[in-house]
């Protein structure tokens, strides 16, 4: 994979987009991206994983220059195989952190929409200028974008196509936090680590049964959370945390992932 690694330490599986000077998002990237985001979710010693540009920028976006030269059937391709893989990272069965640093525009935004927590630099600048360019975001950015922020705020964004500071993406709920440049990816790795030792079965159900209820009436969504609850009481988790609680009381139990 030369432009997208996969770093694993301490159960964090870091997926660095590495195409310098700006990380933008060629059909080269995406598929490397693709085998990154699959080894990330198949591996057992992965607990949580981070979403990372690197110190000076997450992703500037889209190539432009590869997807000028498209017609209308190879574009249709190139974003499919986009948000195909960009599907693929929203449906990671673990926590996802991604570390924005610089600039995440357009296609970027979009790659850290998947995430389910954001950590922003106190000097990125996201957007989607999709607009700017006389076509709206083709990878998520008009579907995840107000289902985080809302209808109002989202449009706003698409419409106008405008950058927002760290700030301002912060109150209206784009940025979960906010931290000096230099120390992004160390409160990403953080926030990872909350979860290495958590019952990673019962966290993979509860991101499952959030995303996925999220698009379902209240009723099915209460019916799948029943069944996800159910089924946890077959795991190997359930029974050692259920009997930590009872001799030790709360938050003591040793999880295996089983």
């Amino acid at each position: 994979m030369a432009l997208v690694r996969l770093e694993v330490a301490d159960g964090v599986g870091t997926i660095r987009l590495d195409r310098p000077p700006m990380n933008a998002l060629s059909a080269a990237l995406t598929a490397d991206l693709r085998v990154a985001v699959q080894e990330a979710t198949e591996r057992r010693d992965i607990r949580a994983v981070v979403l990372y540009g690197g110190e000076k920028v997450f992703a500037a976006g889209a190539d432009i220059k590869e997807m000028a030269g498209l017609d209308v059937a190879g574009i249709a391709a190139w974003v499919r195989d986009l948000t195909g893989v960009f599907e693929l990272i929203a449906r990671i069965p673990k926590p996802v952190i991604a570390a924005v640093t610089g600039y995440a525009l357009g296609g970027g935004l979009e790659l850290a929409l998947c995430a389910d927590f954001r950590v922003f630099a106190d000097n990125a600048k996201v957007g989607l200028p999709e607009i700017t360019l006389g076509v709206i975001p083709g990878a998520g950015g008009t579907q995840r974008l107000p289902r985080l922020v809302g209808p109002a705020r989202a449009k706003d964004l698409v419409f106008s196509g405008r950058q927002v500071r760290a700030a301002e993406a912060e109150a209206i709920g784009l940025a979960d936090r906010v931290v000096p440049a230099d120390e992004v990816y160390a409160e990403a790795l953080r926030l990872a680590g909350r979860y290495v030792a958590g019952p990673a079965l019962a966290l993979a159900a509860a991101k499952q049964a959030i995303d996925d209820g999220s698009e379902l009436a209240l009723s099915e969504a209460l019916r799948l959370e029943s069944a996800l609850f159910v089924g946890l009481f077959g795991t190997e988790d359930r029974r050692l945390g259920m009997d930590s609680f009872i001799a030790n009381g709360p938050g003591k139990a040793d999880f295996v992932g089983r």
